[in-house]
């Protein structure tokens, strides 16, 4: 049995269960083995459920299938003990049984934005025809990828309805978004609160009596619009904030004001008061795209949200003004330029929205002579070139004219970036040295 208890705030009961179930051991399928996907099924295999990972990747499964990881966040240690236990990872071709036998079947696949900025749920979709194909009486199906409200009943349900399948009884559609946050240490998948939701009351209770087992802790909402949205609120506040210290932050330089100590002495405040700091721009799968799927979203129904706008335009114009600064320190003879990280955050290997990218491919654009340094990427191809990482030394650091911090990587020498001839540090790490 659960253990269950909790507390009621006048409107909704929040529910604490505990993670224990039953001797039998039930099967789980995990579509989508990316940075949300493959540590949410390993975790999974590590409560004594049976998971199949299936990915359309055949890089990955090769890789998991050798016990090697592919995400910082897991170690070739948990992936070999898995393989060798509950967990085992194949192609979708491989994976039709696998599903038809899962008790519970998790979508983590990715869901961007087009080229026009609007949602593509392209991944989404396939997945859900793929599950379709081979959907079984009583399976409960989650989706854990970020979207806008009103996806899992305007785009998902119609898809698995096809047959006839009646929801909440035949078979059980939940939404409950991913909260994964790469490389923090602070909090483990397990200890992350959890959004559950479901299409129907008997879909919620499918959920609840599932994740119950794996997270600590359930926050259980009426519906998954409701879900949806909180998913993409989340991250709605962080651009702004971010934004709004990016702004801050170019403003204090023309008034030769130091921003990082100012904030630095504004977060000693208790109560009302969360820092957020400055750097090159937002990236990564969810700040730079989920306010735009609100924002697509409202558009459909003639809305929009100036301030979410606003936020936009002040992170996409962040590349350029650090490309600007780049010139405006450099001599017209100097070109010589290294780039400290190509990230979009620290000690991950994620470039996705990277805003390093676009500010790399702007310099070379202006004929700068560019090279990197990135632990955590070896090699990226821009525009059909392929560059590699270079090693940090004193030798190699004496050849460039400019040394461009634009991720603050735990692992890099910062004692030795400091004797560079010229530094723009866009994250603030050496200052943060130079006062701890």
């Amino acid at each position: 049995m659960n253990d269950r208890c909790g507390y009621t705030d006048g409107k909704r009961k929040w529910e604490f269960l505990g993670n224990h179930h039953s001797a039998e051991r039930k099967k789980v399928a995990v579509i989508g083995l990316g940075y949300v996907g493959l540590p949410l099924a390993l975790h999974i295999a590590s409560e004594n459920y049976e998971v199949a990972g299936i990915d359309m990747d055949p890089r990955k499964i090769e890789s998991l299938q050798k016990g090697k990881s592919y995400i910082p966040d897991v170690s070739d240690s948990t992936v070999a003990e898995r393989m060798n236990g509950r967990f085992k990872a194949m192609l979708p071709e491989n994976g039709s049984e696998s599903v038809k036998q899962a008790s519970y079947i998790i979508i983590t696949v990715p869901t961007p934005i087009n080229e026009k900025g609007e949602p593509d749920l392209e991944a989404m979709v396939s997945a859900t025809h793929f599950i379709e194909k081979h959907l079984q009486n009583g399976q409960t199906l989650i989706y854990e990828s970020s979207t806008y409200p009103g996806t899992m009943e305007d785009v998902i349900l119609p898809i698995l309805s096809k047959k006839g399948m009646k929801v909440g009884e035949d078979f059980f559609l939940c939404y409950s978004p991913e909260r994964i946050d790469p490389a923090n240490k602070n909090f483990t998948l397990k200890s992350i609160p959890k959004i559950v939701s479901g299409q129907t009351k008997q879909c919620l209770e499918k959920i609840k009596s599932f994740y119950g087992t794996i997270f600590d802790q359930l926050v259980p909402v009426s519906s998954p619009k409701i879900a949806e949205l909180a998913k993409i609120f989340e991250n709605v506040q962080r651009l702004v904030n971010i934004s709004l210290v990016n702004e801050i932050d170019t403003l204090c330089r023309k008034l030769n004001i130091d921003f990082y100590e100012s904030l630095q002495a504004a977060s000693t405040k208790p109560f009302g008061f969360t820092p957020y700091w400055p750097g090159p721009g937002i990236g990564g799968h969810c700040i730079p795209v989920d306010p735009l799927y609100l924002q697509w979203k409202l558009g459909q129904h003639g809305l929009t949200s100036q301030l979410i706008q606003s936020a936009c335009e002040i992170n996409d114009n962040m590349p350029k003004e650090v490309a600007e600064r780049v010139k405006n320190a450099l001599e017209e003879d100097e070109k010589n330029i290294l780039v400290i990280g190509l990230t979009y955050k620290k000690d991950v290997n994620d470039v996705r929205e990277s805003p390093a990218l676009k500010i790399f491919k702007t310099l070379l654009a202006e004929n700068y002579n560019v090279c990197y340094h990135d632990p955590y990427i070896p090699s990226v191809v821009l525009d059909g070139n392929i560059h590699q990482s270079i090693p940090l030394s004193e030798m190699t650091l004496n050849v460039f004219d400019l040394v461009l911090i634009l991720t603050d990587h735990s692992g890099v020498d910062y004692e030795l970036l400091s004797g560079a001839k010229k530094i723009i540090d866009t994250r603030g790490v050496l200052a943060k040295r130079q006062r701890s």
